[in-house]
């Protein structure tokens, strides 16, 4: 086990190093506002929102405008060929969560990725056409606006097509990545990606011009511009010339789901996040429960004692994700009981303080009753107090490095995120069984945790991030910079960050995030450490006590809050 974790955690920290940098410097307050804000992973994008924000939108119309342009200006995880989750939160106080993940192809199988020893093939739920998922983006955002929008239609579309039909200038980080994935577009994609054949430099222009015609025909045509027509019938031809299972009938019958989202209380906070198949609002509240009995303010913001209480709360969170948590369409998810302040005390009856909690002796919880790390993530706020907090993805970086040829896109591979065989770890190293099993139709678990919090009925924050497995536990730990430690939304975003996911039985954390003194005291408790690379990109906003607006968008990234 331990030459396993060193290897995930090393490999993992030098790609990650490879896209990102520590935090060491950064302002240490985010831009404020007295009106509306929208931080995202891209300055292009943020402003889209700004300015659908500014011609009378809602905030429901700025994430569709946000959403659409990120599948343009950051195409590592923004996306049209992915999937996601929305949570929002209205003036009035009312919720409401989408569910437009990805979906299994019909013609899916539980053993699908395993060979005739049953042993799982490499790379194979990760990397080329067998790896995808139905495309659920587009699906939602069509469900979004049915329910919320205002502006018209193409208003929310046109500025992604102009995005990428007259071109943008490339940050160095985009330009980086274009690079560094070059050749597994050109080893997996059927017809070779443009962006392929030149080495990309801060501020060249790039254009997507295939991409910028299928917006057009989702600006012109809605749902039917994406899973019918030209658009459809080049998702089928690639699946074809690759080996893929998306059908027609697939795309046909996707439908993004409305699901109430998931809430609970913390120190007087209310949390609002998402509900299964992501495991983030679960989880999430899962581990603020199981640390509200005591005071990390005394205790101090990453200190031994704190950091050793957040691991081991982390640590039994996800063992209980990765036996209870599933698609709850397939799979009973006994939200009630995992989340029962009861139960939370039990979990951590065998919290000890003084010594680690071997993950080997820590099981999946038990009761009676059963009731019937590539991601982008963007935050917004309007003038009328209404909320989103918006979580996409397309999984890894670049998906499954397939470019839909004749439309220009990414295709994500979430069918990754299935249990792909009992104690088989994903891409992530995250453990599953039969409750994320594949079967055809069925959503894949997801990590994502866009999460809104109240304040004496009122909205106090809009979080969440990227990060695979590790998002449950920034968005935890950035409530907490908050809640516990008085950071504003900024300095939170800022701070640096560890995560343990029971299994790898590690703690992993960022350079600034743990000092060395302590390092060494964890460890003599029995804990297992390795330095990796950034962990997450922050996107919030918090709303303070006079009513202005604080964006603490992530420097670990091109993350940018645009606010009025």
């Amino acid at each position: 086990m331990k030459k396993y974790i060193f290897l995930f955690t090393l490999t993992s920290a030098l790609f990650i190093s490879s896209c990102n940098t520590q935090v060491k410097d950064g302002p240490v307050v985010g831009v404020m506002a007295d009106s509306a804000m929208v931080v995202s992973a891209h300055p292009l994008a943020s402003q889209v929102g700004v300015d659908i924000l500014k011609m009378g939108g809602n905030a429901v119309d700025a994430a569709i405008a946000v959403q659409f342009a990120l599948a343009v200006v950051y195409p590592g995880a923004g996306n049209i060929g992915g999937g996601g989750f929305f949570v929002i939160r209205n003036a009035d106080g009312t919720i409401d969560g989408l569910d437009y993940r990805e979906k299994a192809p019909a013609e899916a199988y539980e053993t699908m990725y395993l060979d005739e020893n049953g042993e799982e093939i490499e790379n194979l739920s990760r990397r080329g056409h067998l790896a995808a998922g139905v495309p659920g983006s587009v699906d939602g955002m069509v469900k979004a606006y049915e329910k919320y929008g205002s502006l018209p239609w193409k208003d929310l579309v046109q500025p992604s097509i102009d995005l990428a039909l007259n071109g943008f200038e490339l940050t160095e980080r985009e330009a980086r990545k274009l690079n560094y994935n070059r050749e597994d577009f050109e080893e997996y994609s059927t017809v070779k990606p443009f962006f392929t054949e030149k080495e990309w430099s801060t501020g060249d222009k790039i254009k997507y011009e295939e991409l910028g015609h299928t917006l057009e025909r989702i600006r012109d045509n809605g749902r039917e511009g994406f899973y019918a027509g030209k658009t459809a019938e080049d998702i089928i031809a690639e699946m074809e010339r690759g080996g893929g299972l998306i059908t027609l009938e697939d795309l046909t019958s996707y439908e993004s789901i409305w699901r109430a989202p998931i809430t609970g209380w913390y120190r007087g906070f209310k949390v609002i996040s998402m509900a299964p198949p992501s495991s983030g609002g679960v989880a999430l509240i899962q581990m603020l429960k199981s640390v509200q009995d005591y005071d990390l303010n005394e205790m101090g913001w990453n200190t031994r004692e704190s950091v050793h209480l957040i691991t081991e709360a982390e640590r039994r969170a996800y063992a209980d994700r990765s036996y209870y948590l599933g698609d709850p369409d397939f799979w009973k998810v006994p939200v009630k009981e995992l989340t029962d302040d009861t139960y939370i005390v039990e979990r951590m009856a065998t919290f000890d303080p003084f010594a680690a909690t071997p993950s080997d002796s820590v099981a999946e919880g038990k009761f009676t009753l059963y009731e019937s790390e590539e991601t982008t993530h963007f935050s917004i706020i309007d003038a009328n107090g209404n909320a989103v907090s918006a979580t996409t993805t397309l999984n890894g970086g670049f998906g499954n490095k397939v470019m839909v040829a004749g439309s220009g896109f990414i295709l994500n591979n979430e069918m990754d995120d299935f249990s792909i065989k009992p104690g088989v770890p994903n891409m992530y190293g995250a453990i599953g069984g039969e409750a994320n099993s594949i079967q055809p139709g069925k959503r894949m678990l997801s990590s994502m945790t866009p999460t809104i919090l109240e304040k004496d009925n009122e909205l106090y924050m809009v979080v969440g991030t990227p990060g695979g497995t590790t998002i449950i536990t920034s968005v935890f730990q950035v409530i907490m910079n908050v809640v516990d430690h008085g950071m504003g939304m900024q300095a939170a975003v800022n701070a640096g960050r560890f995560h343990h996911q029971w299994r790898p039985d590690a703690i992993r954390f960022e350079e600034t995030a743990i000092d060395s003194v302590i390092r060494i005291e964890l460890e003599s408790m029995g804990h297992e450490l390795y330095q990796r690379g950034s962990i997450g990109r922050v996107d919030a906003i918090l709303i303070h006590e006079d009513g202005s607006l604080e964006g603490g968008a992530d420097p670990r990234g091109d993350d940018t809050a645009v606010g009025y």
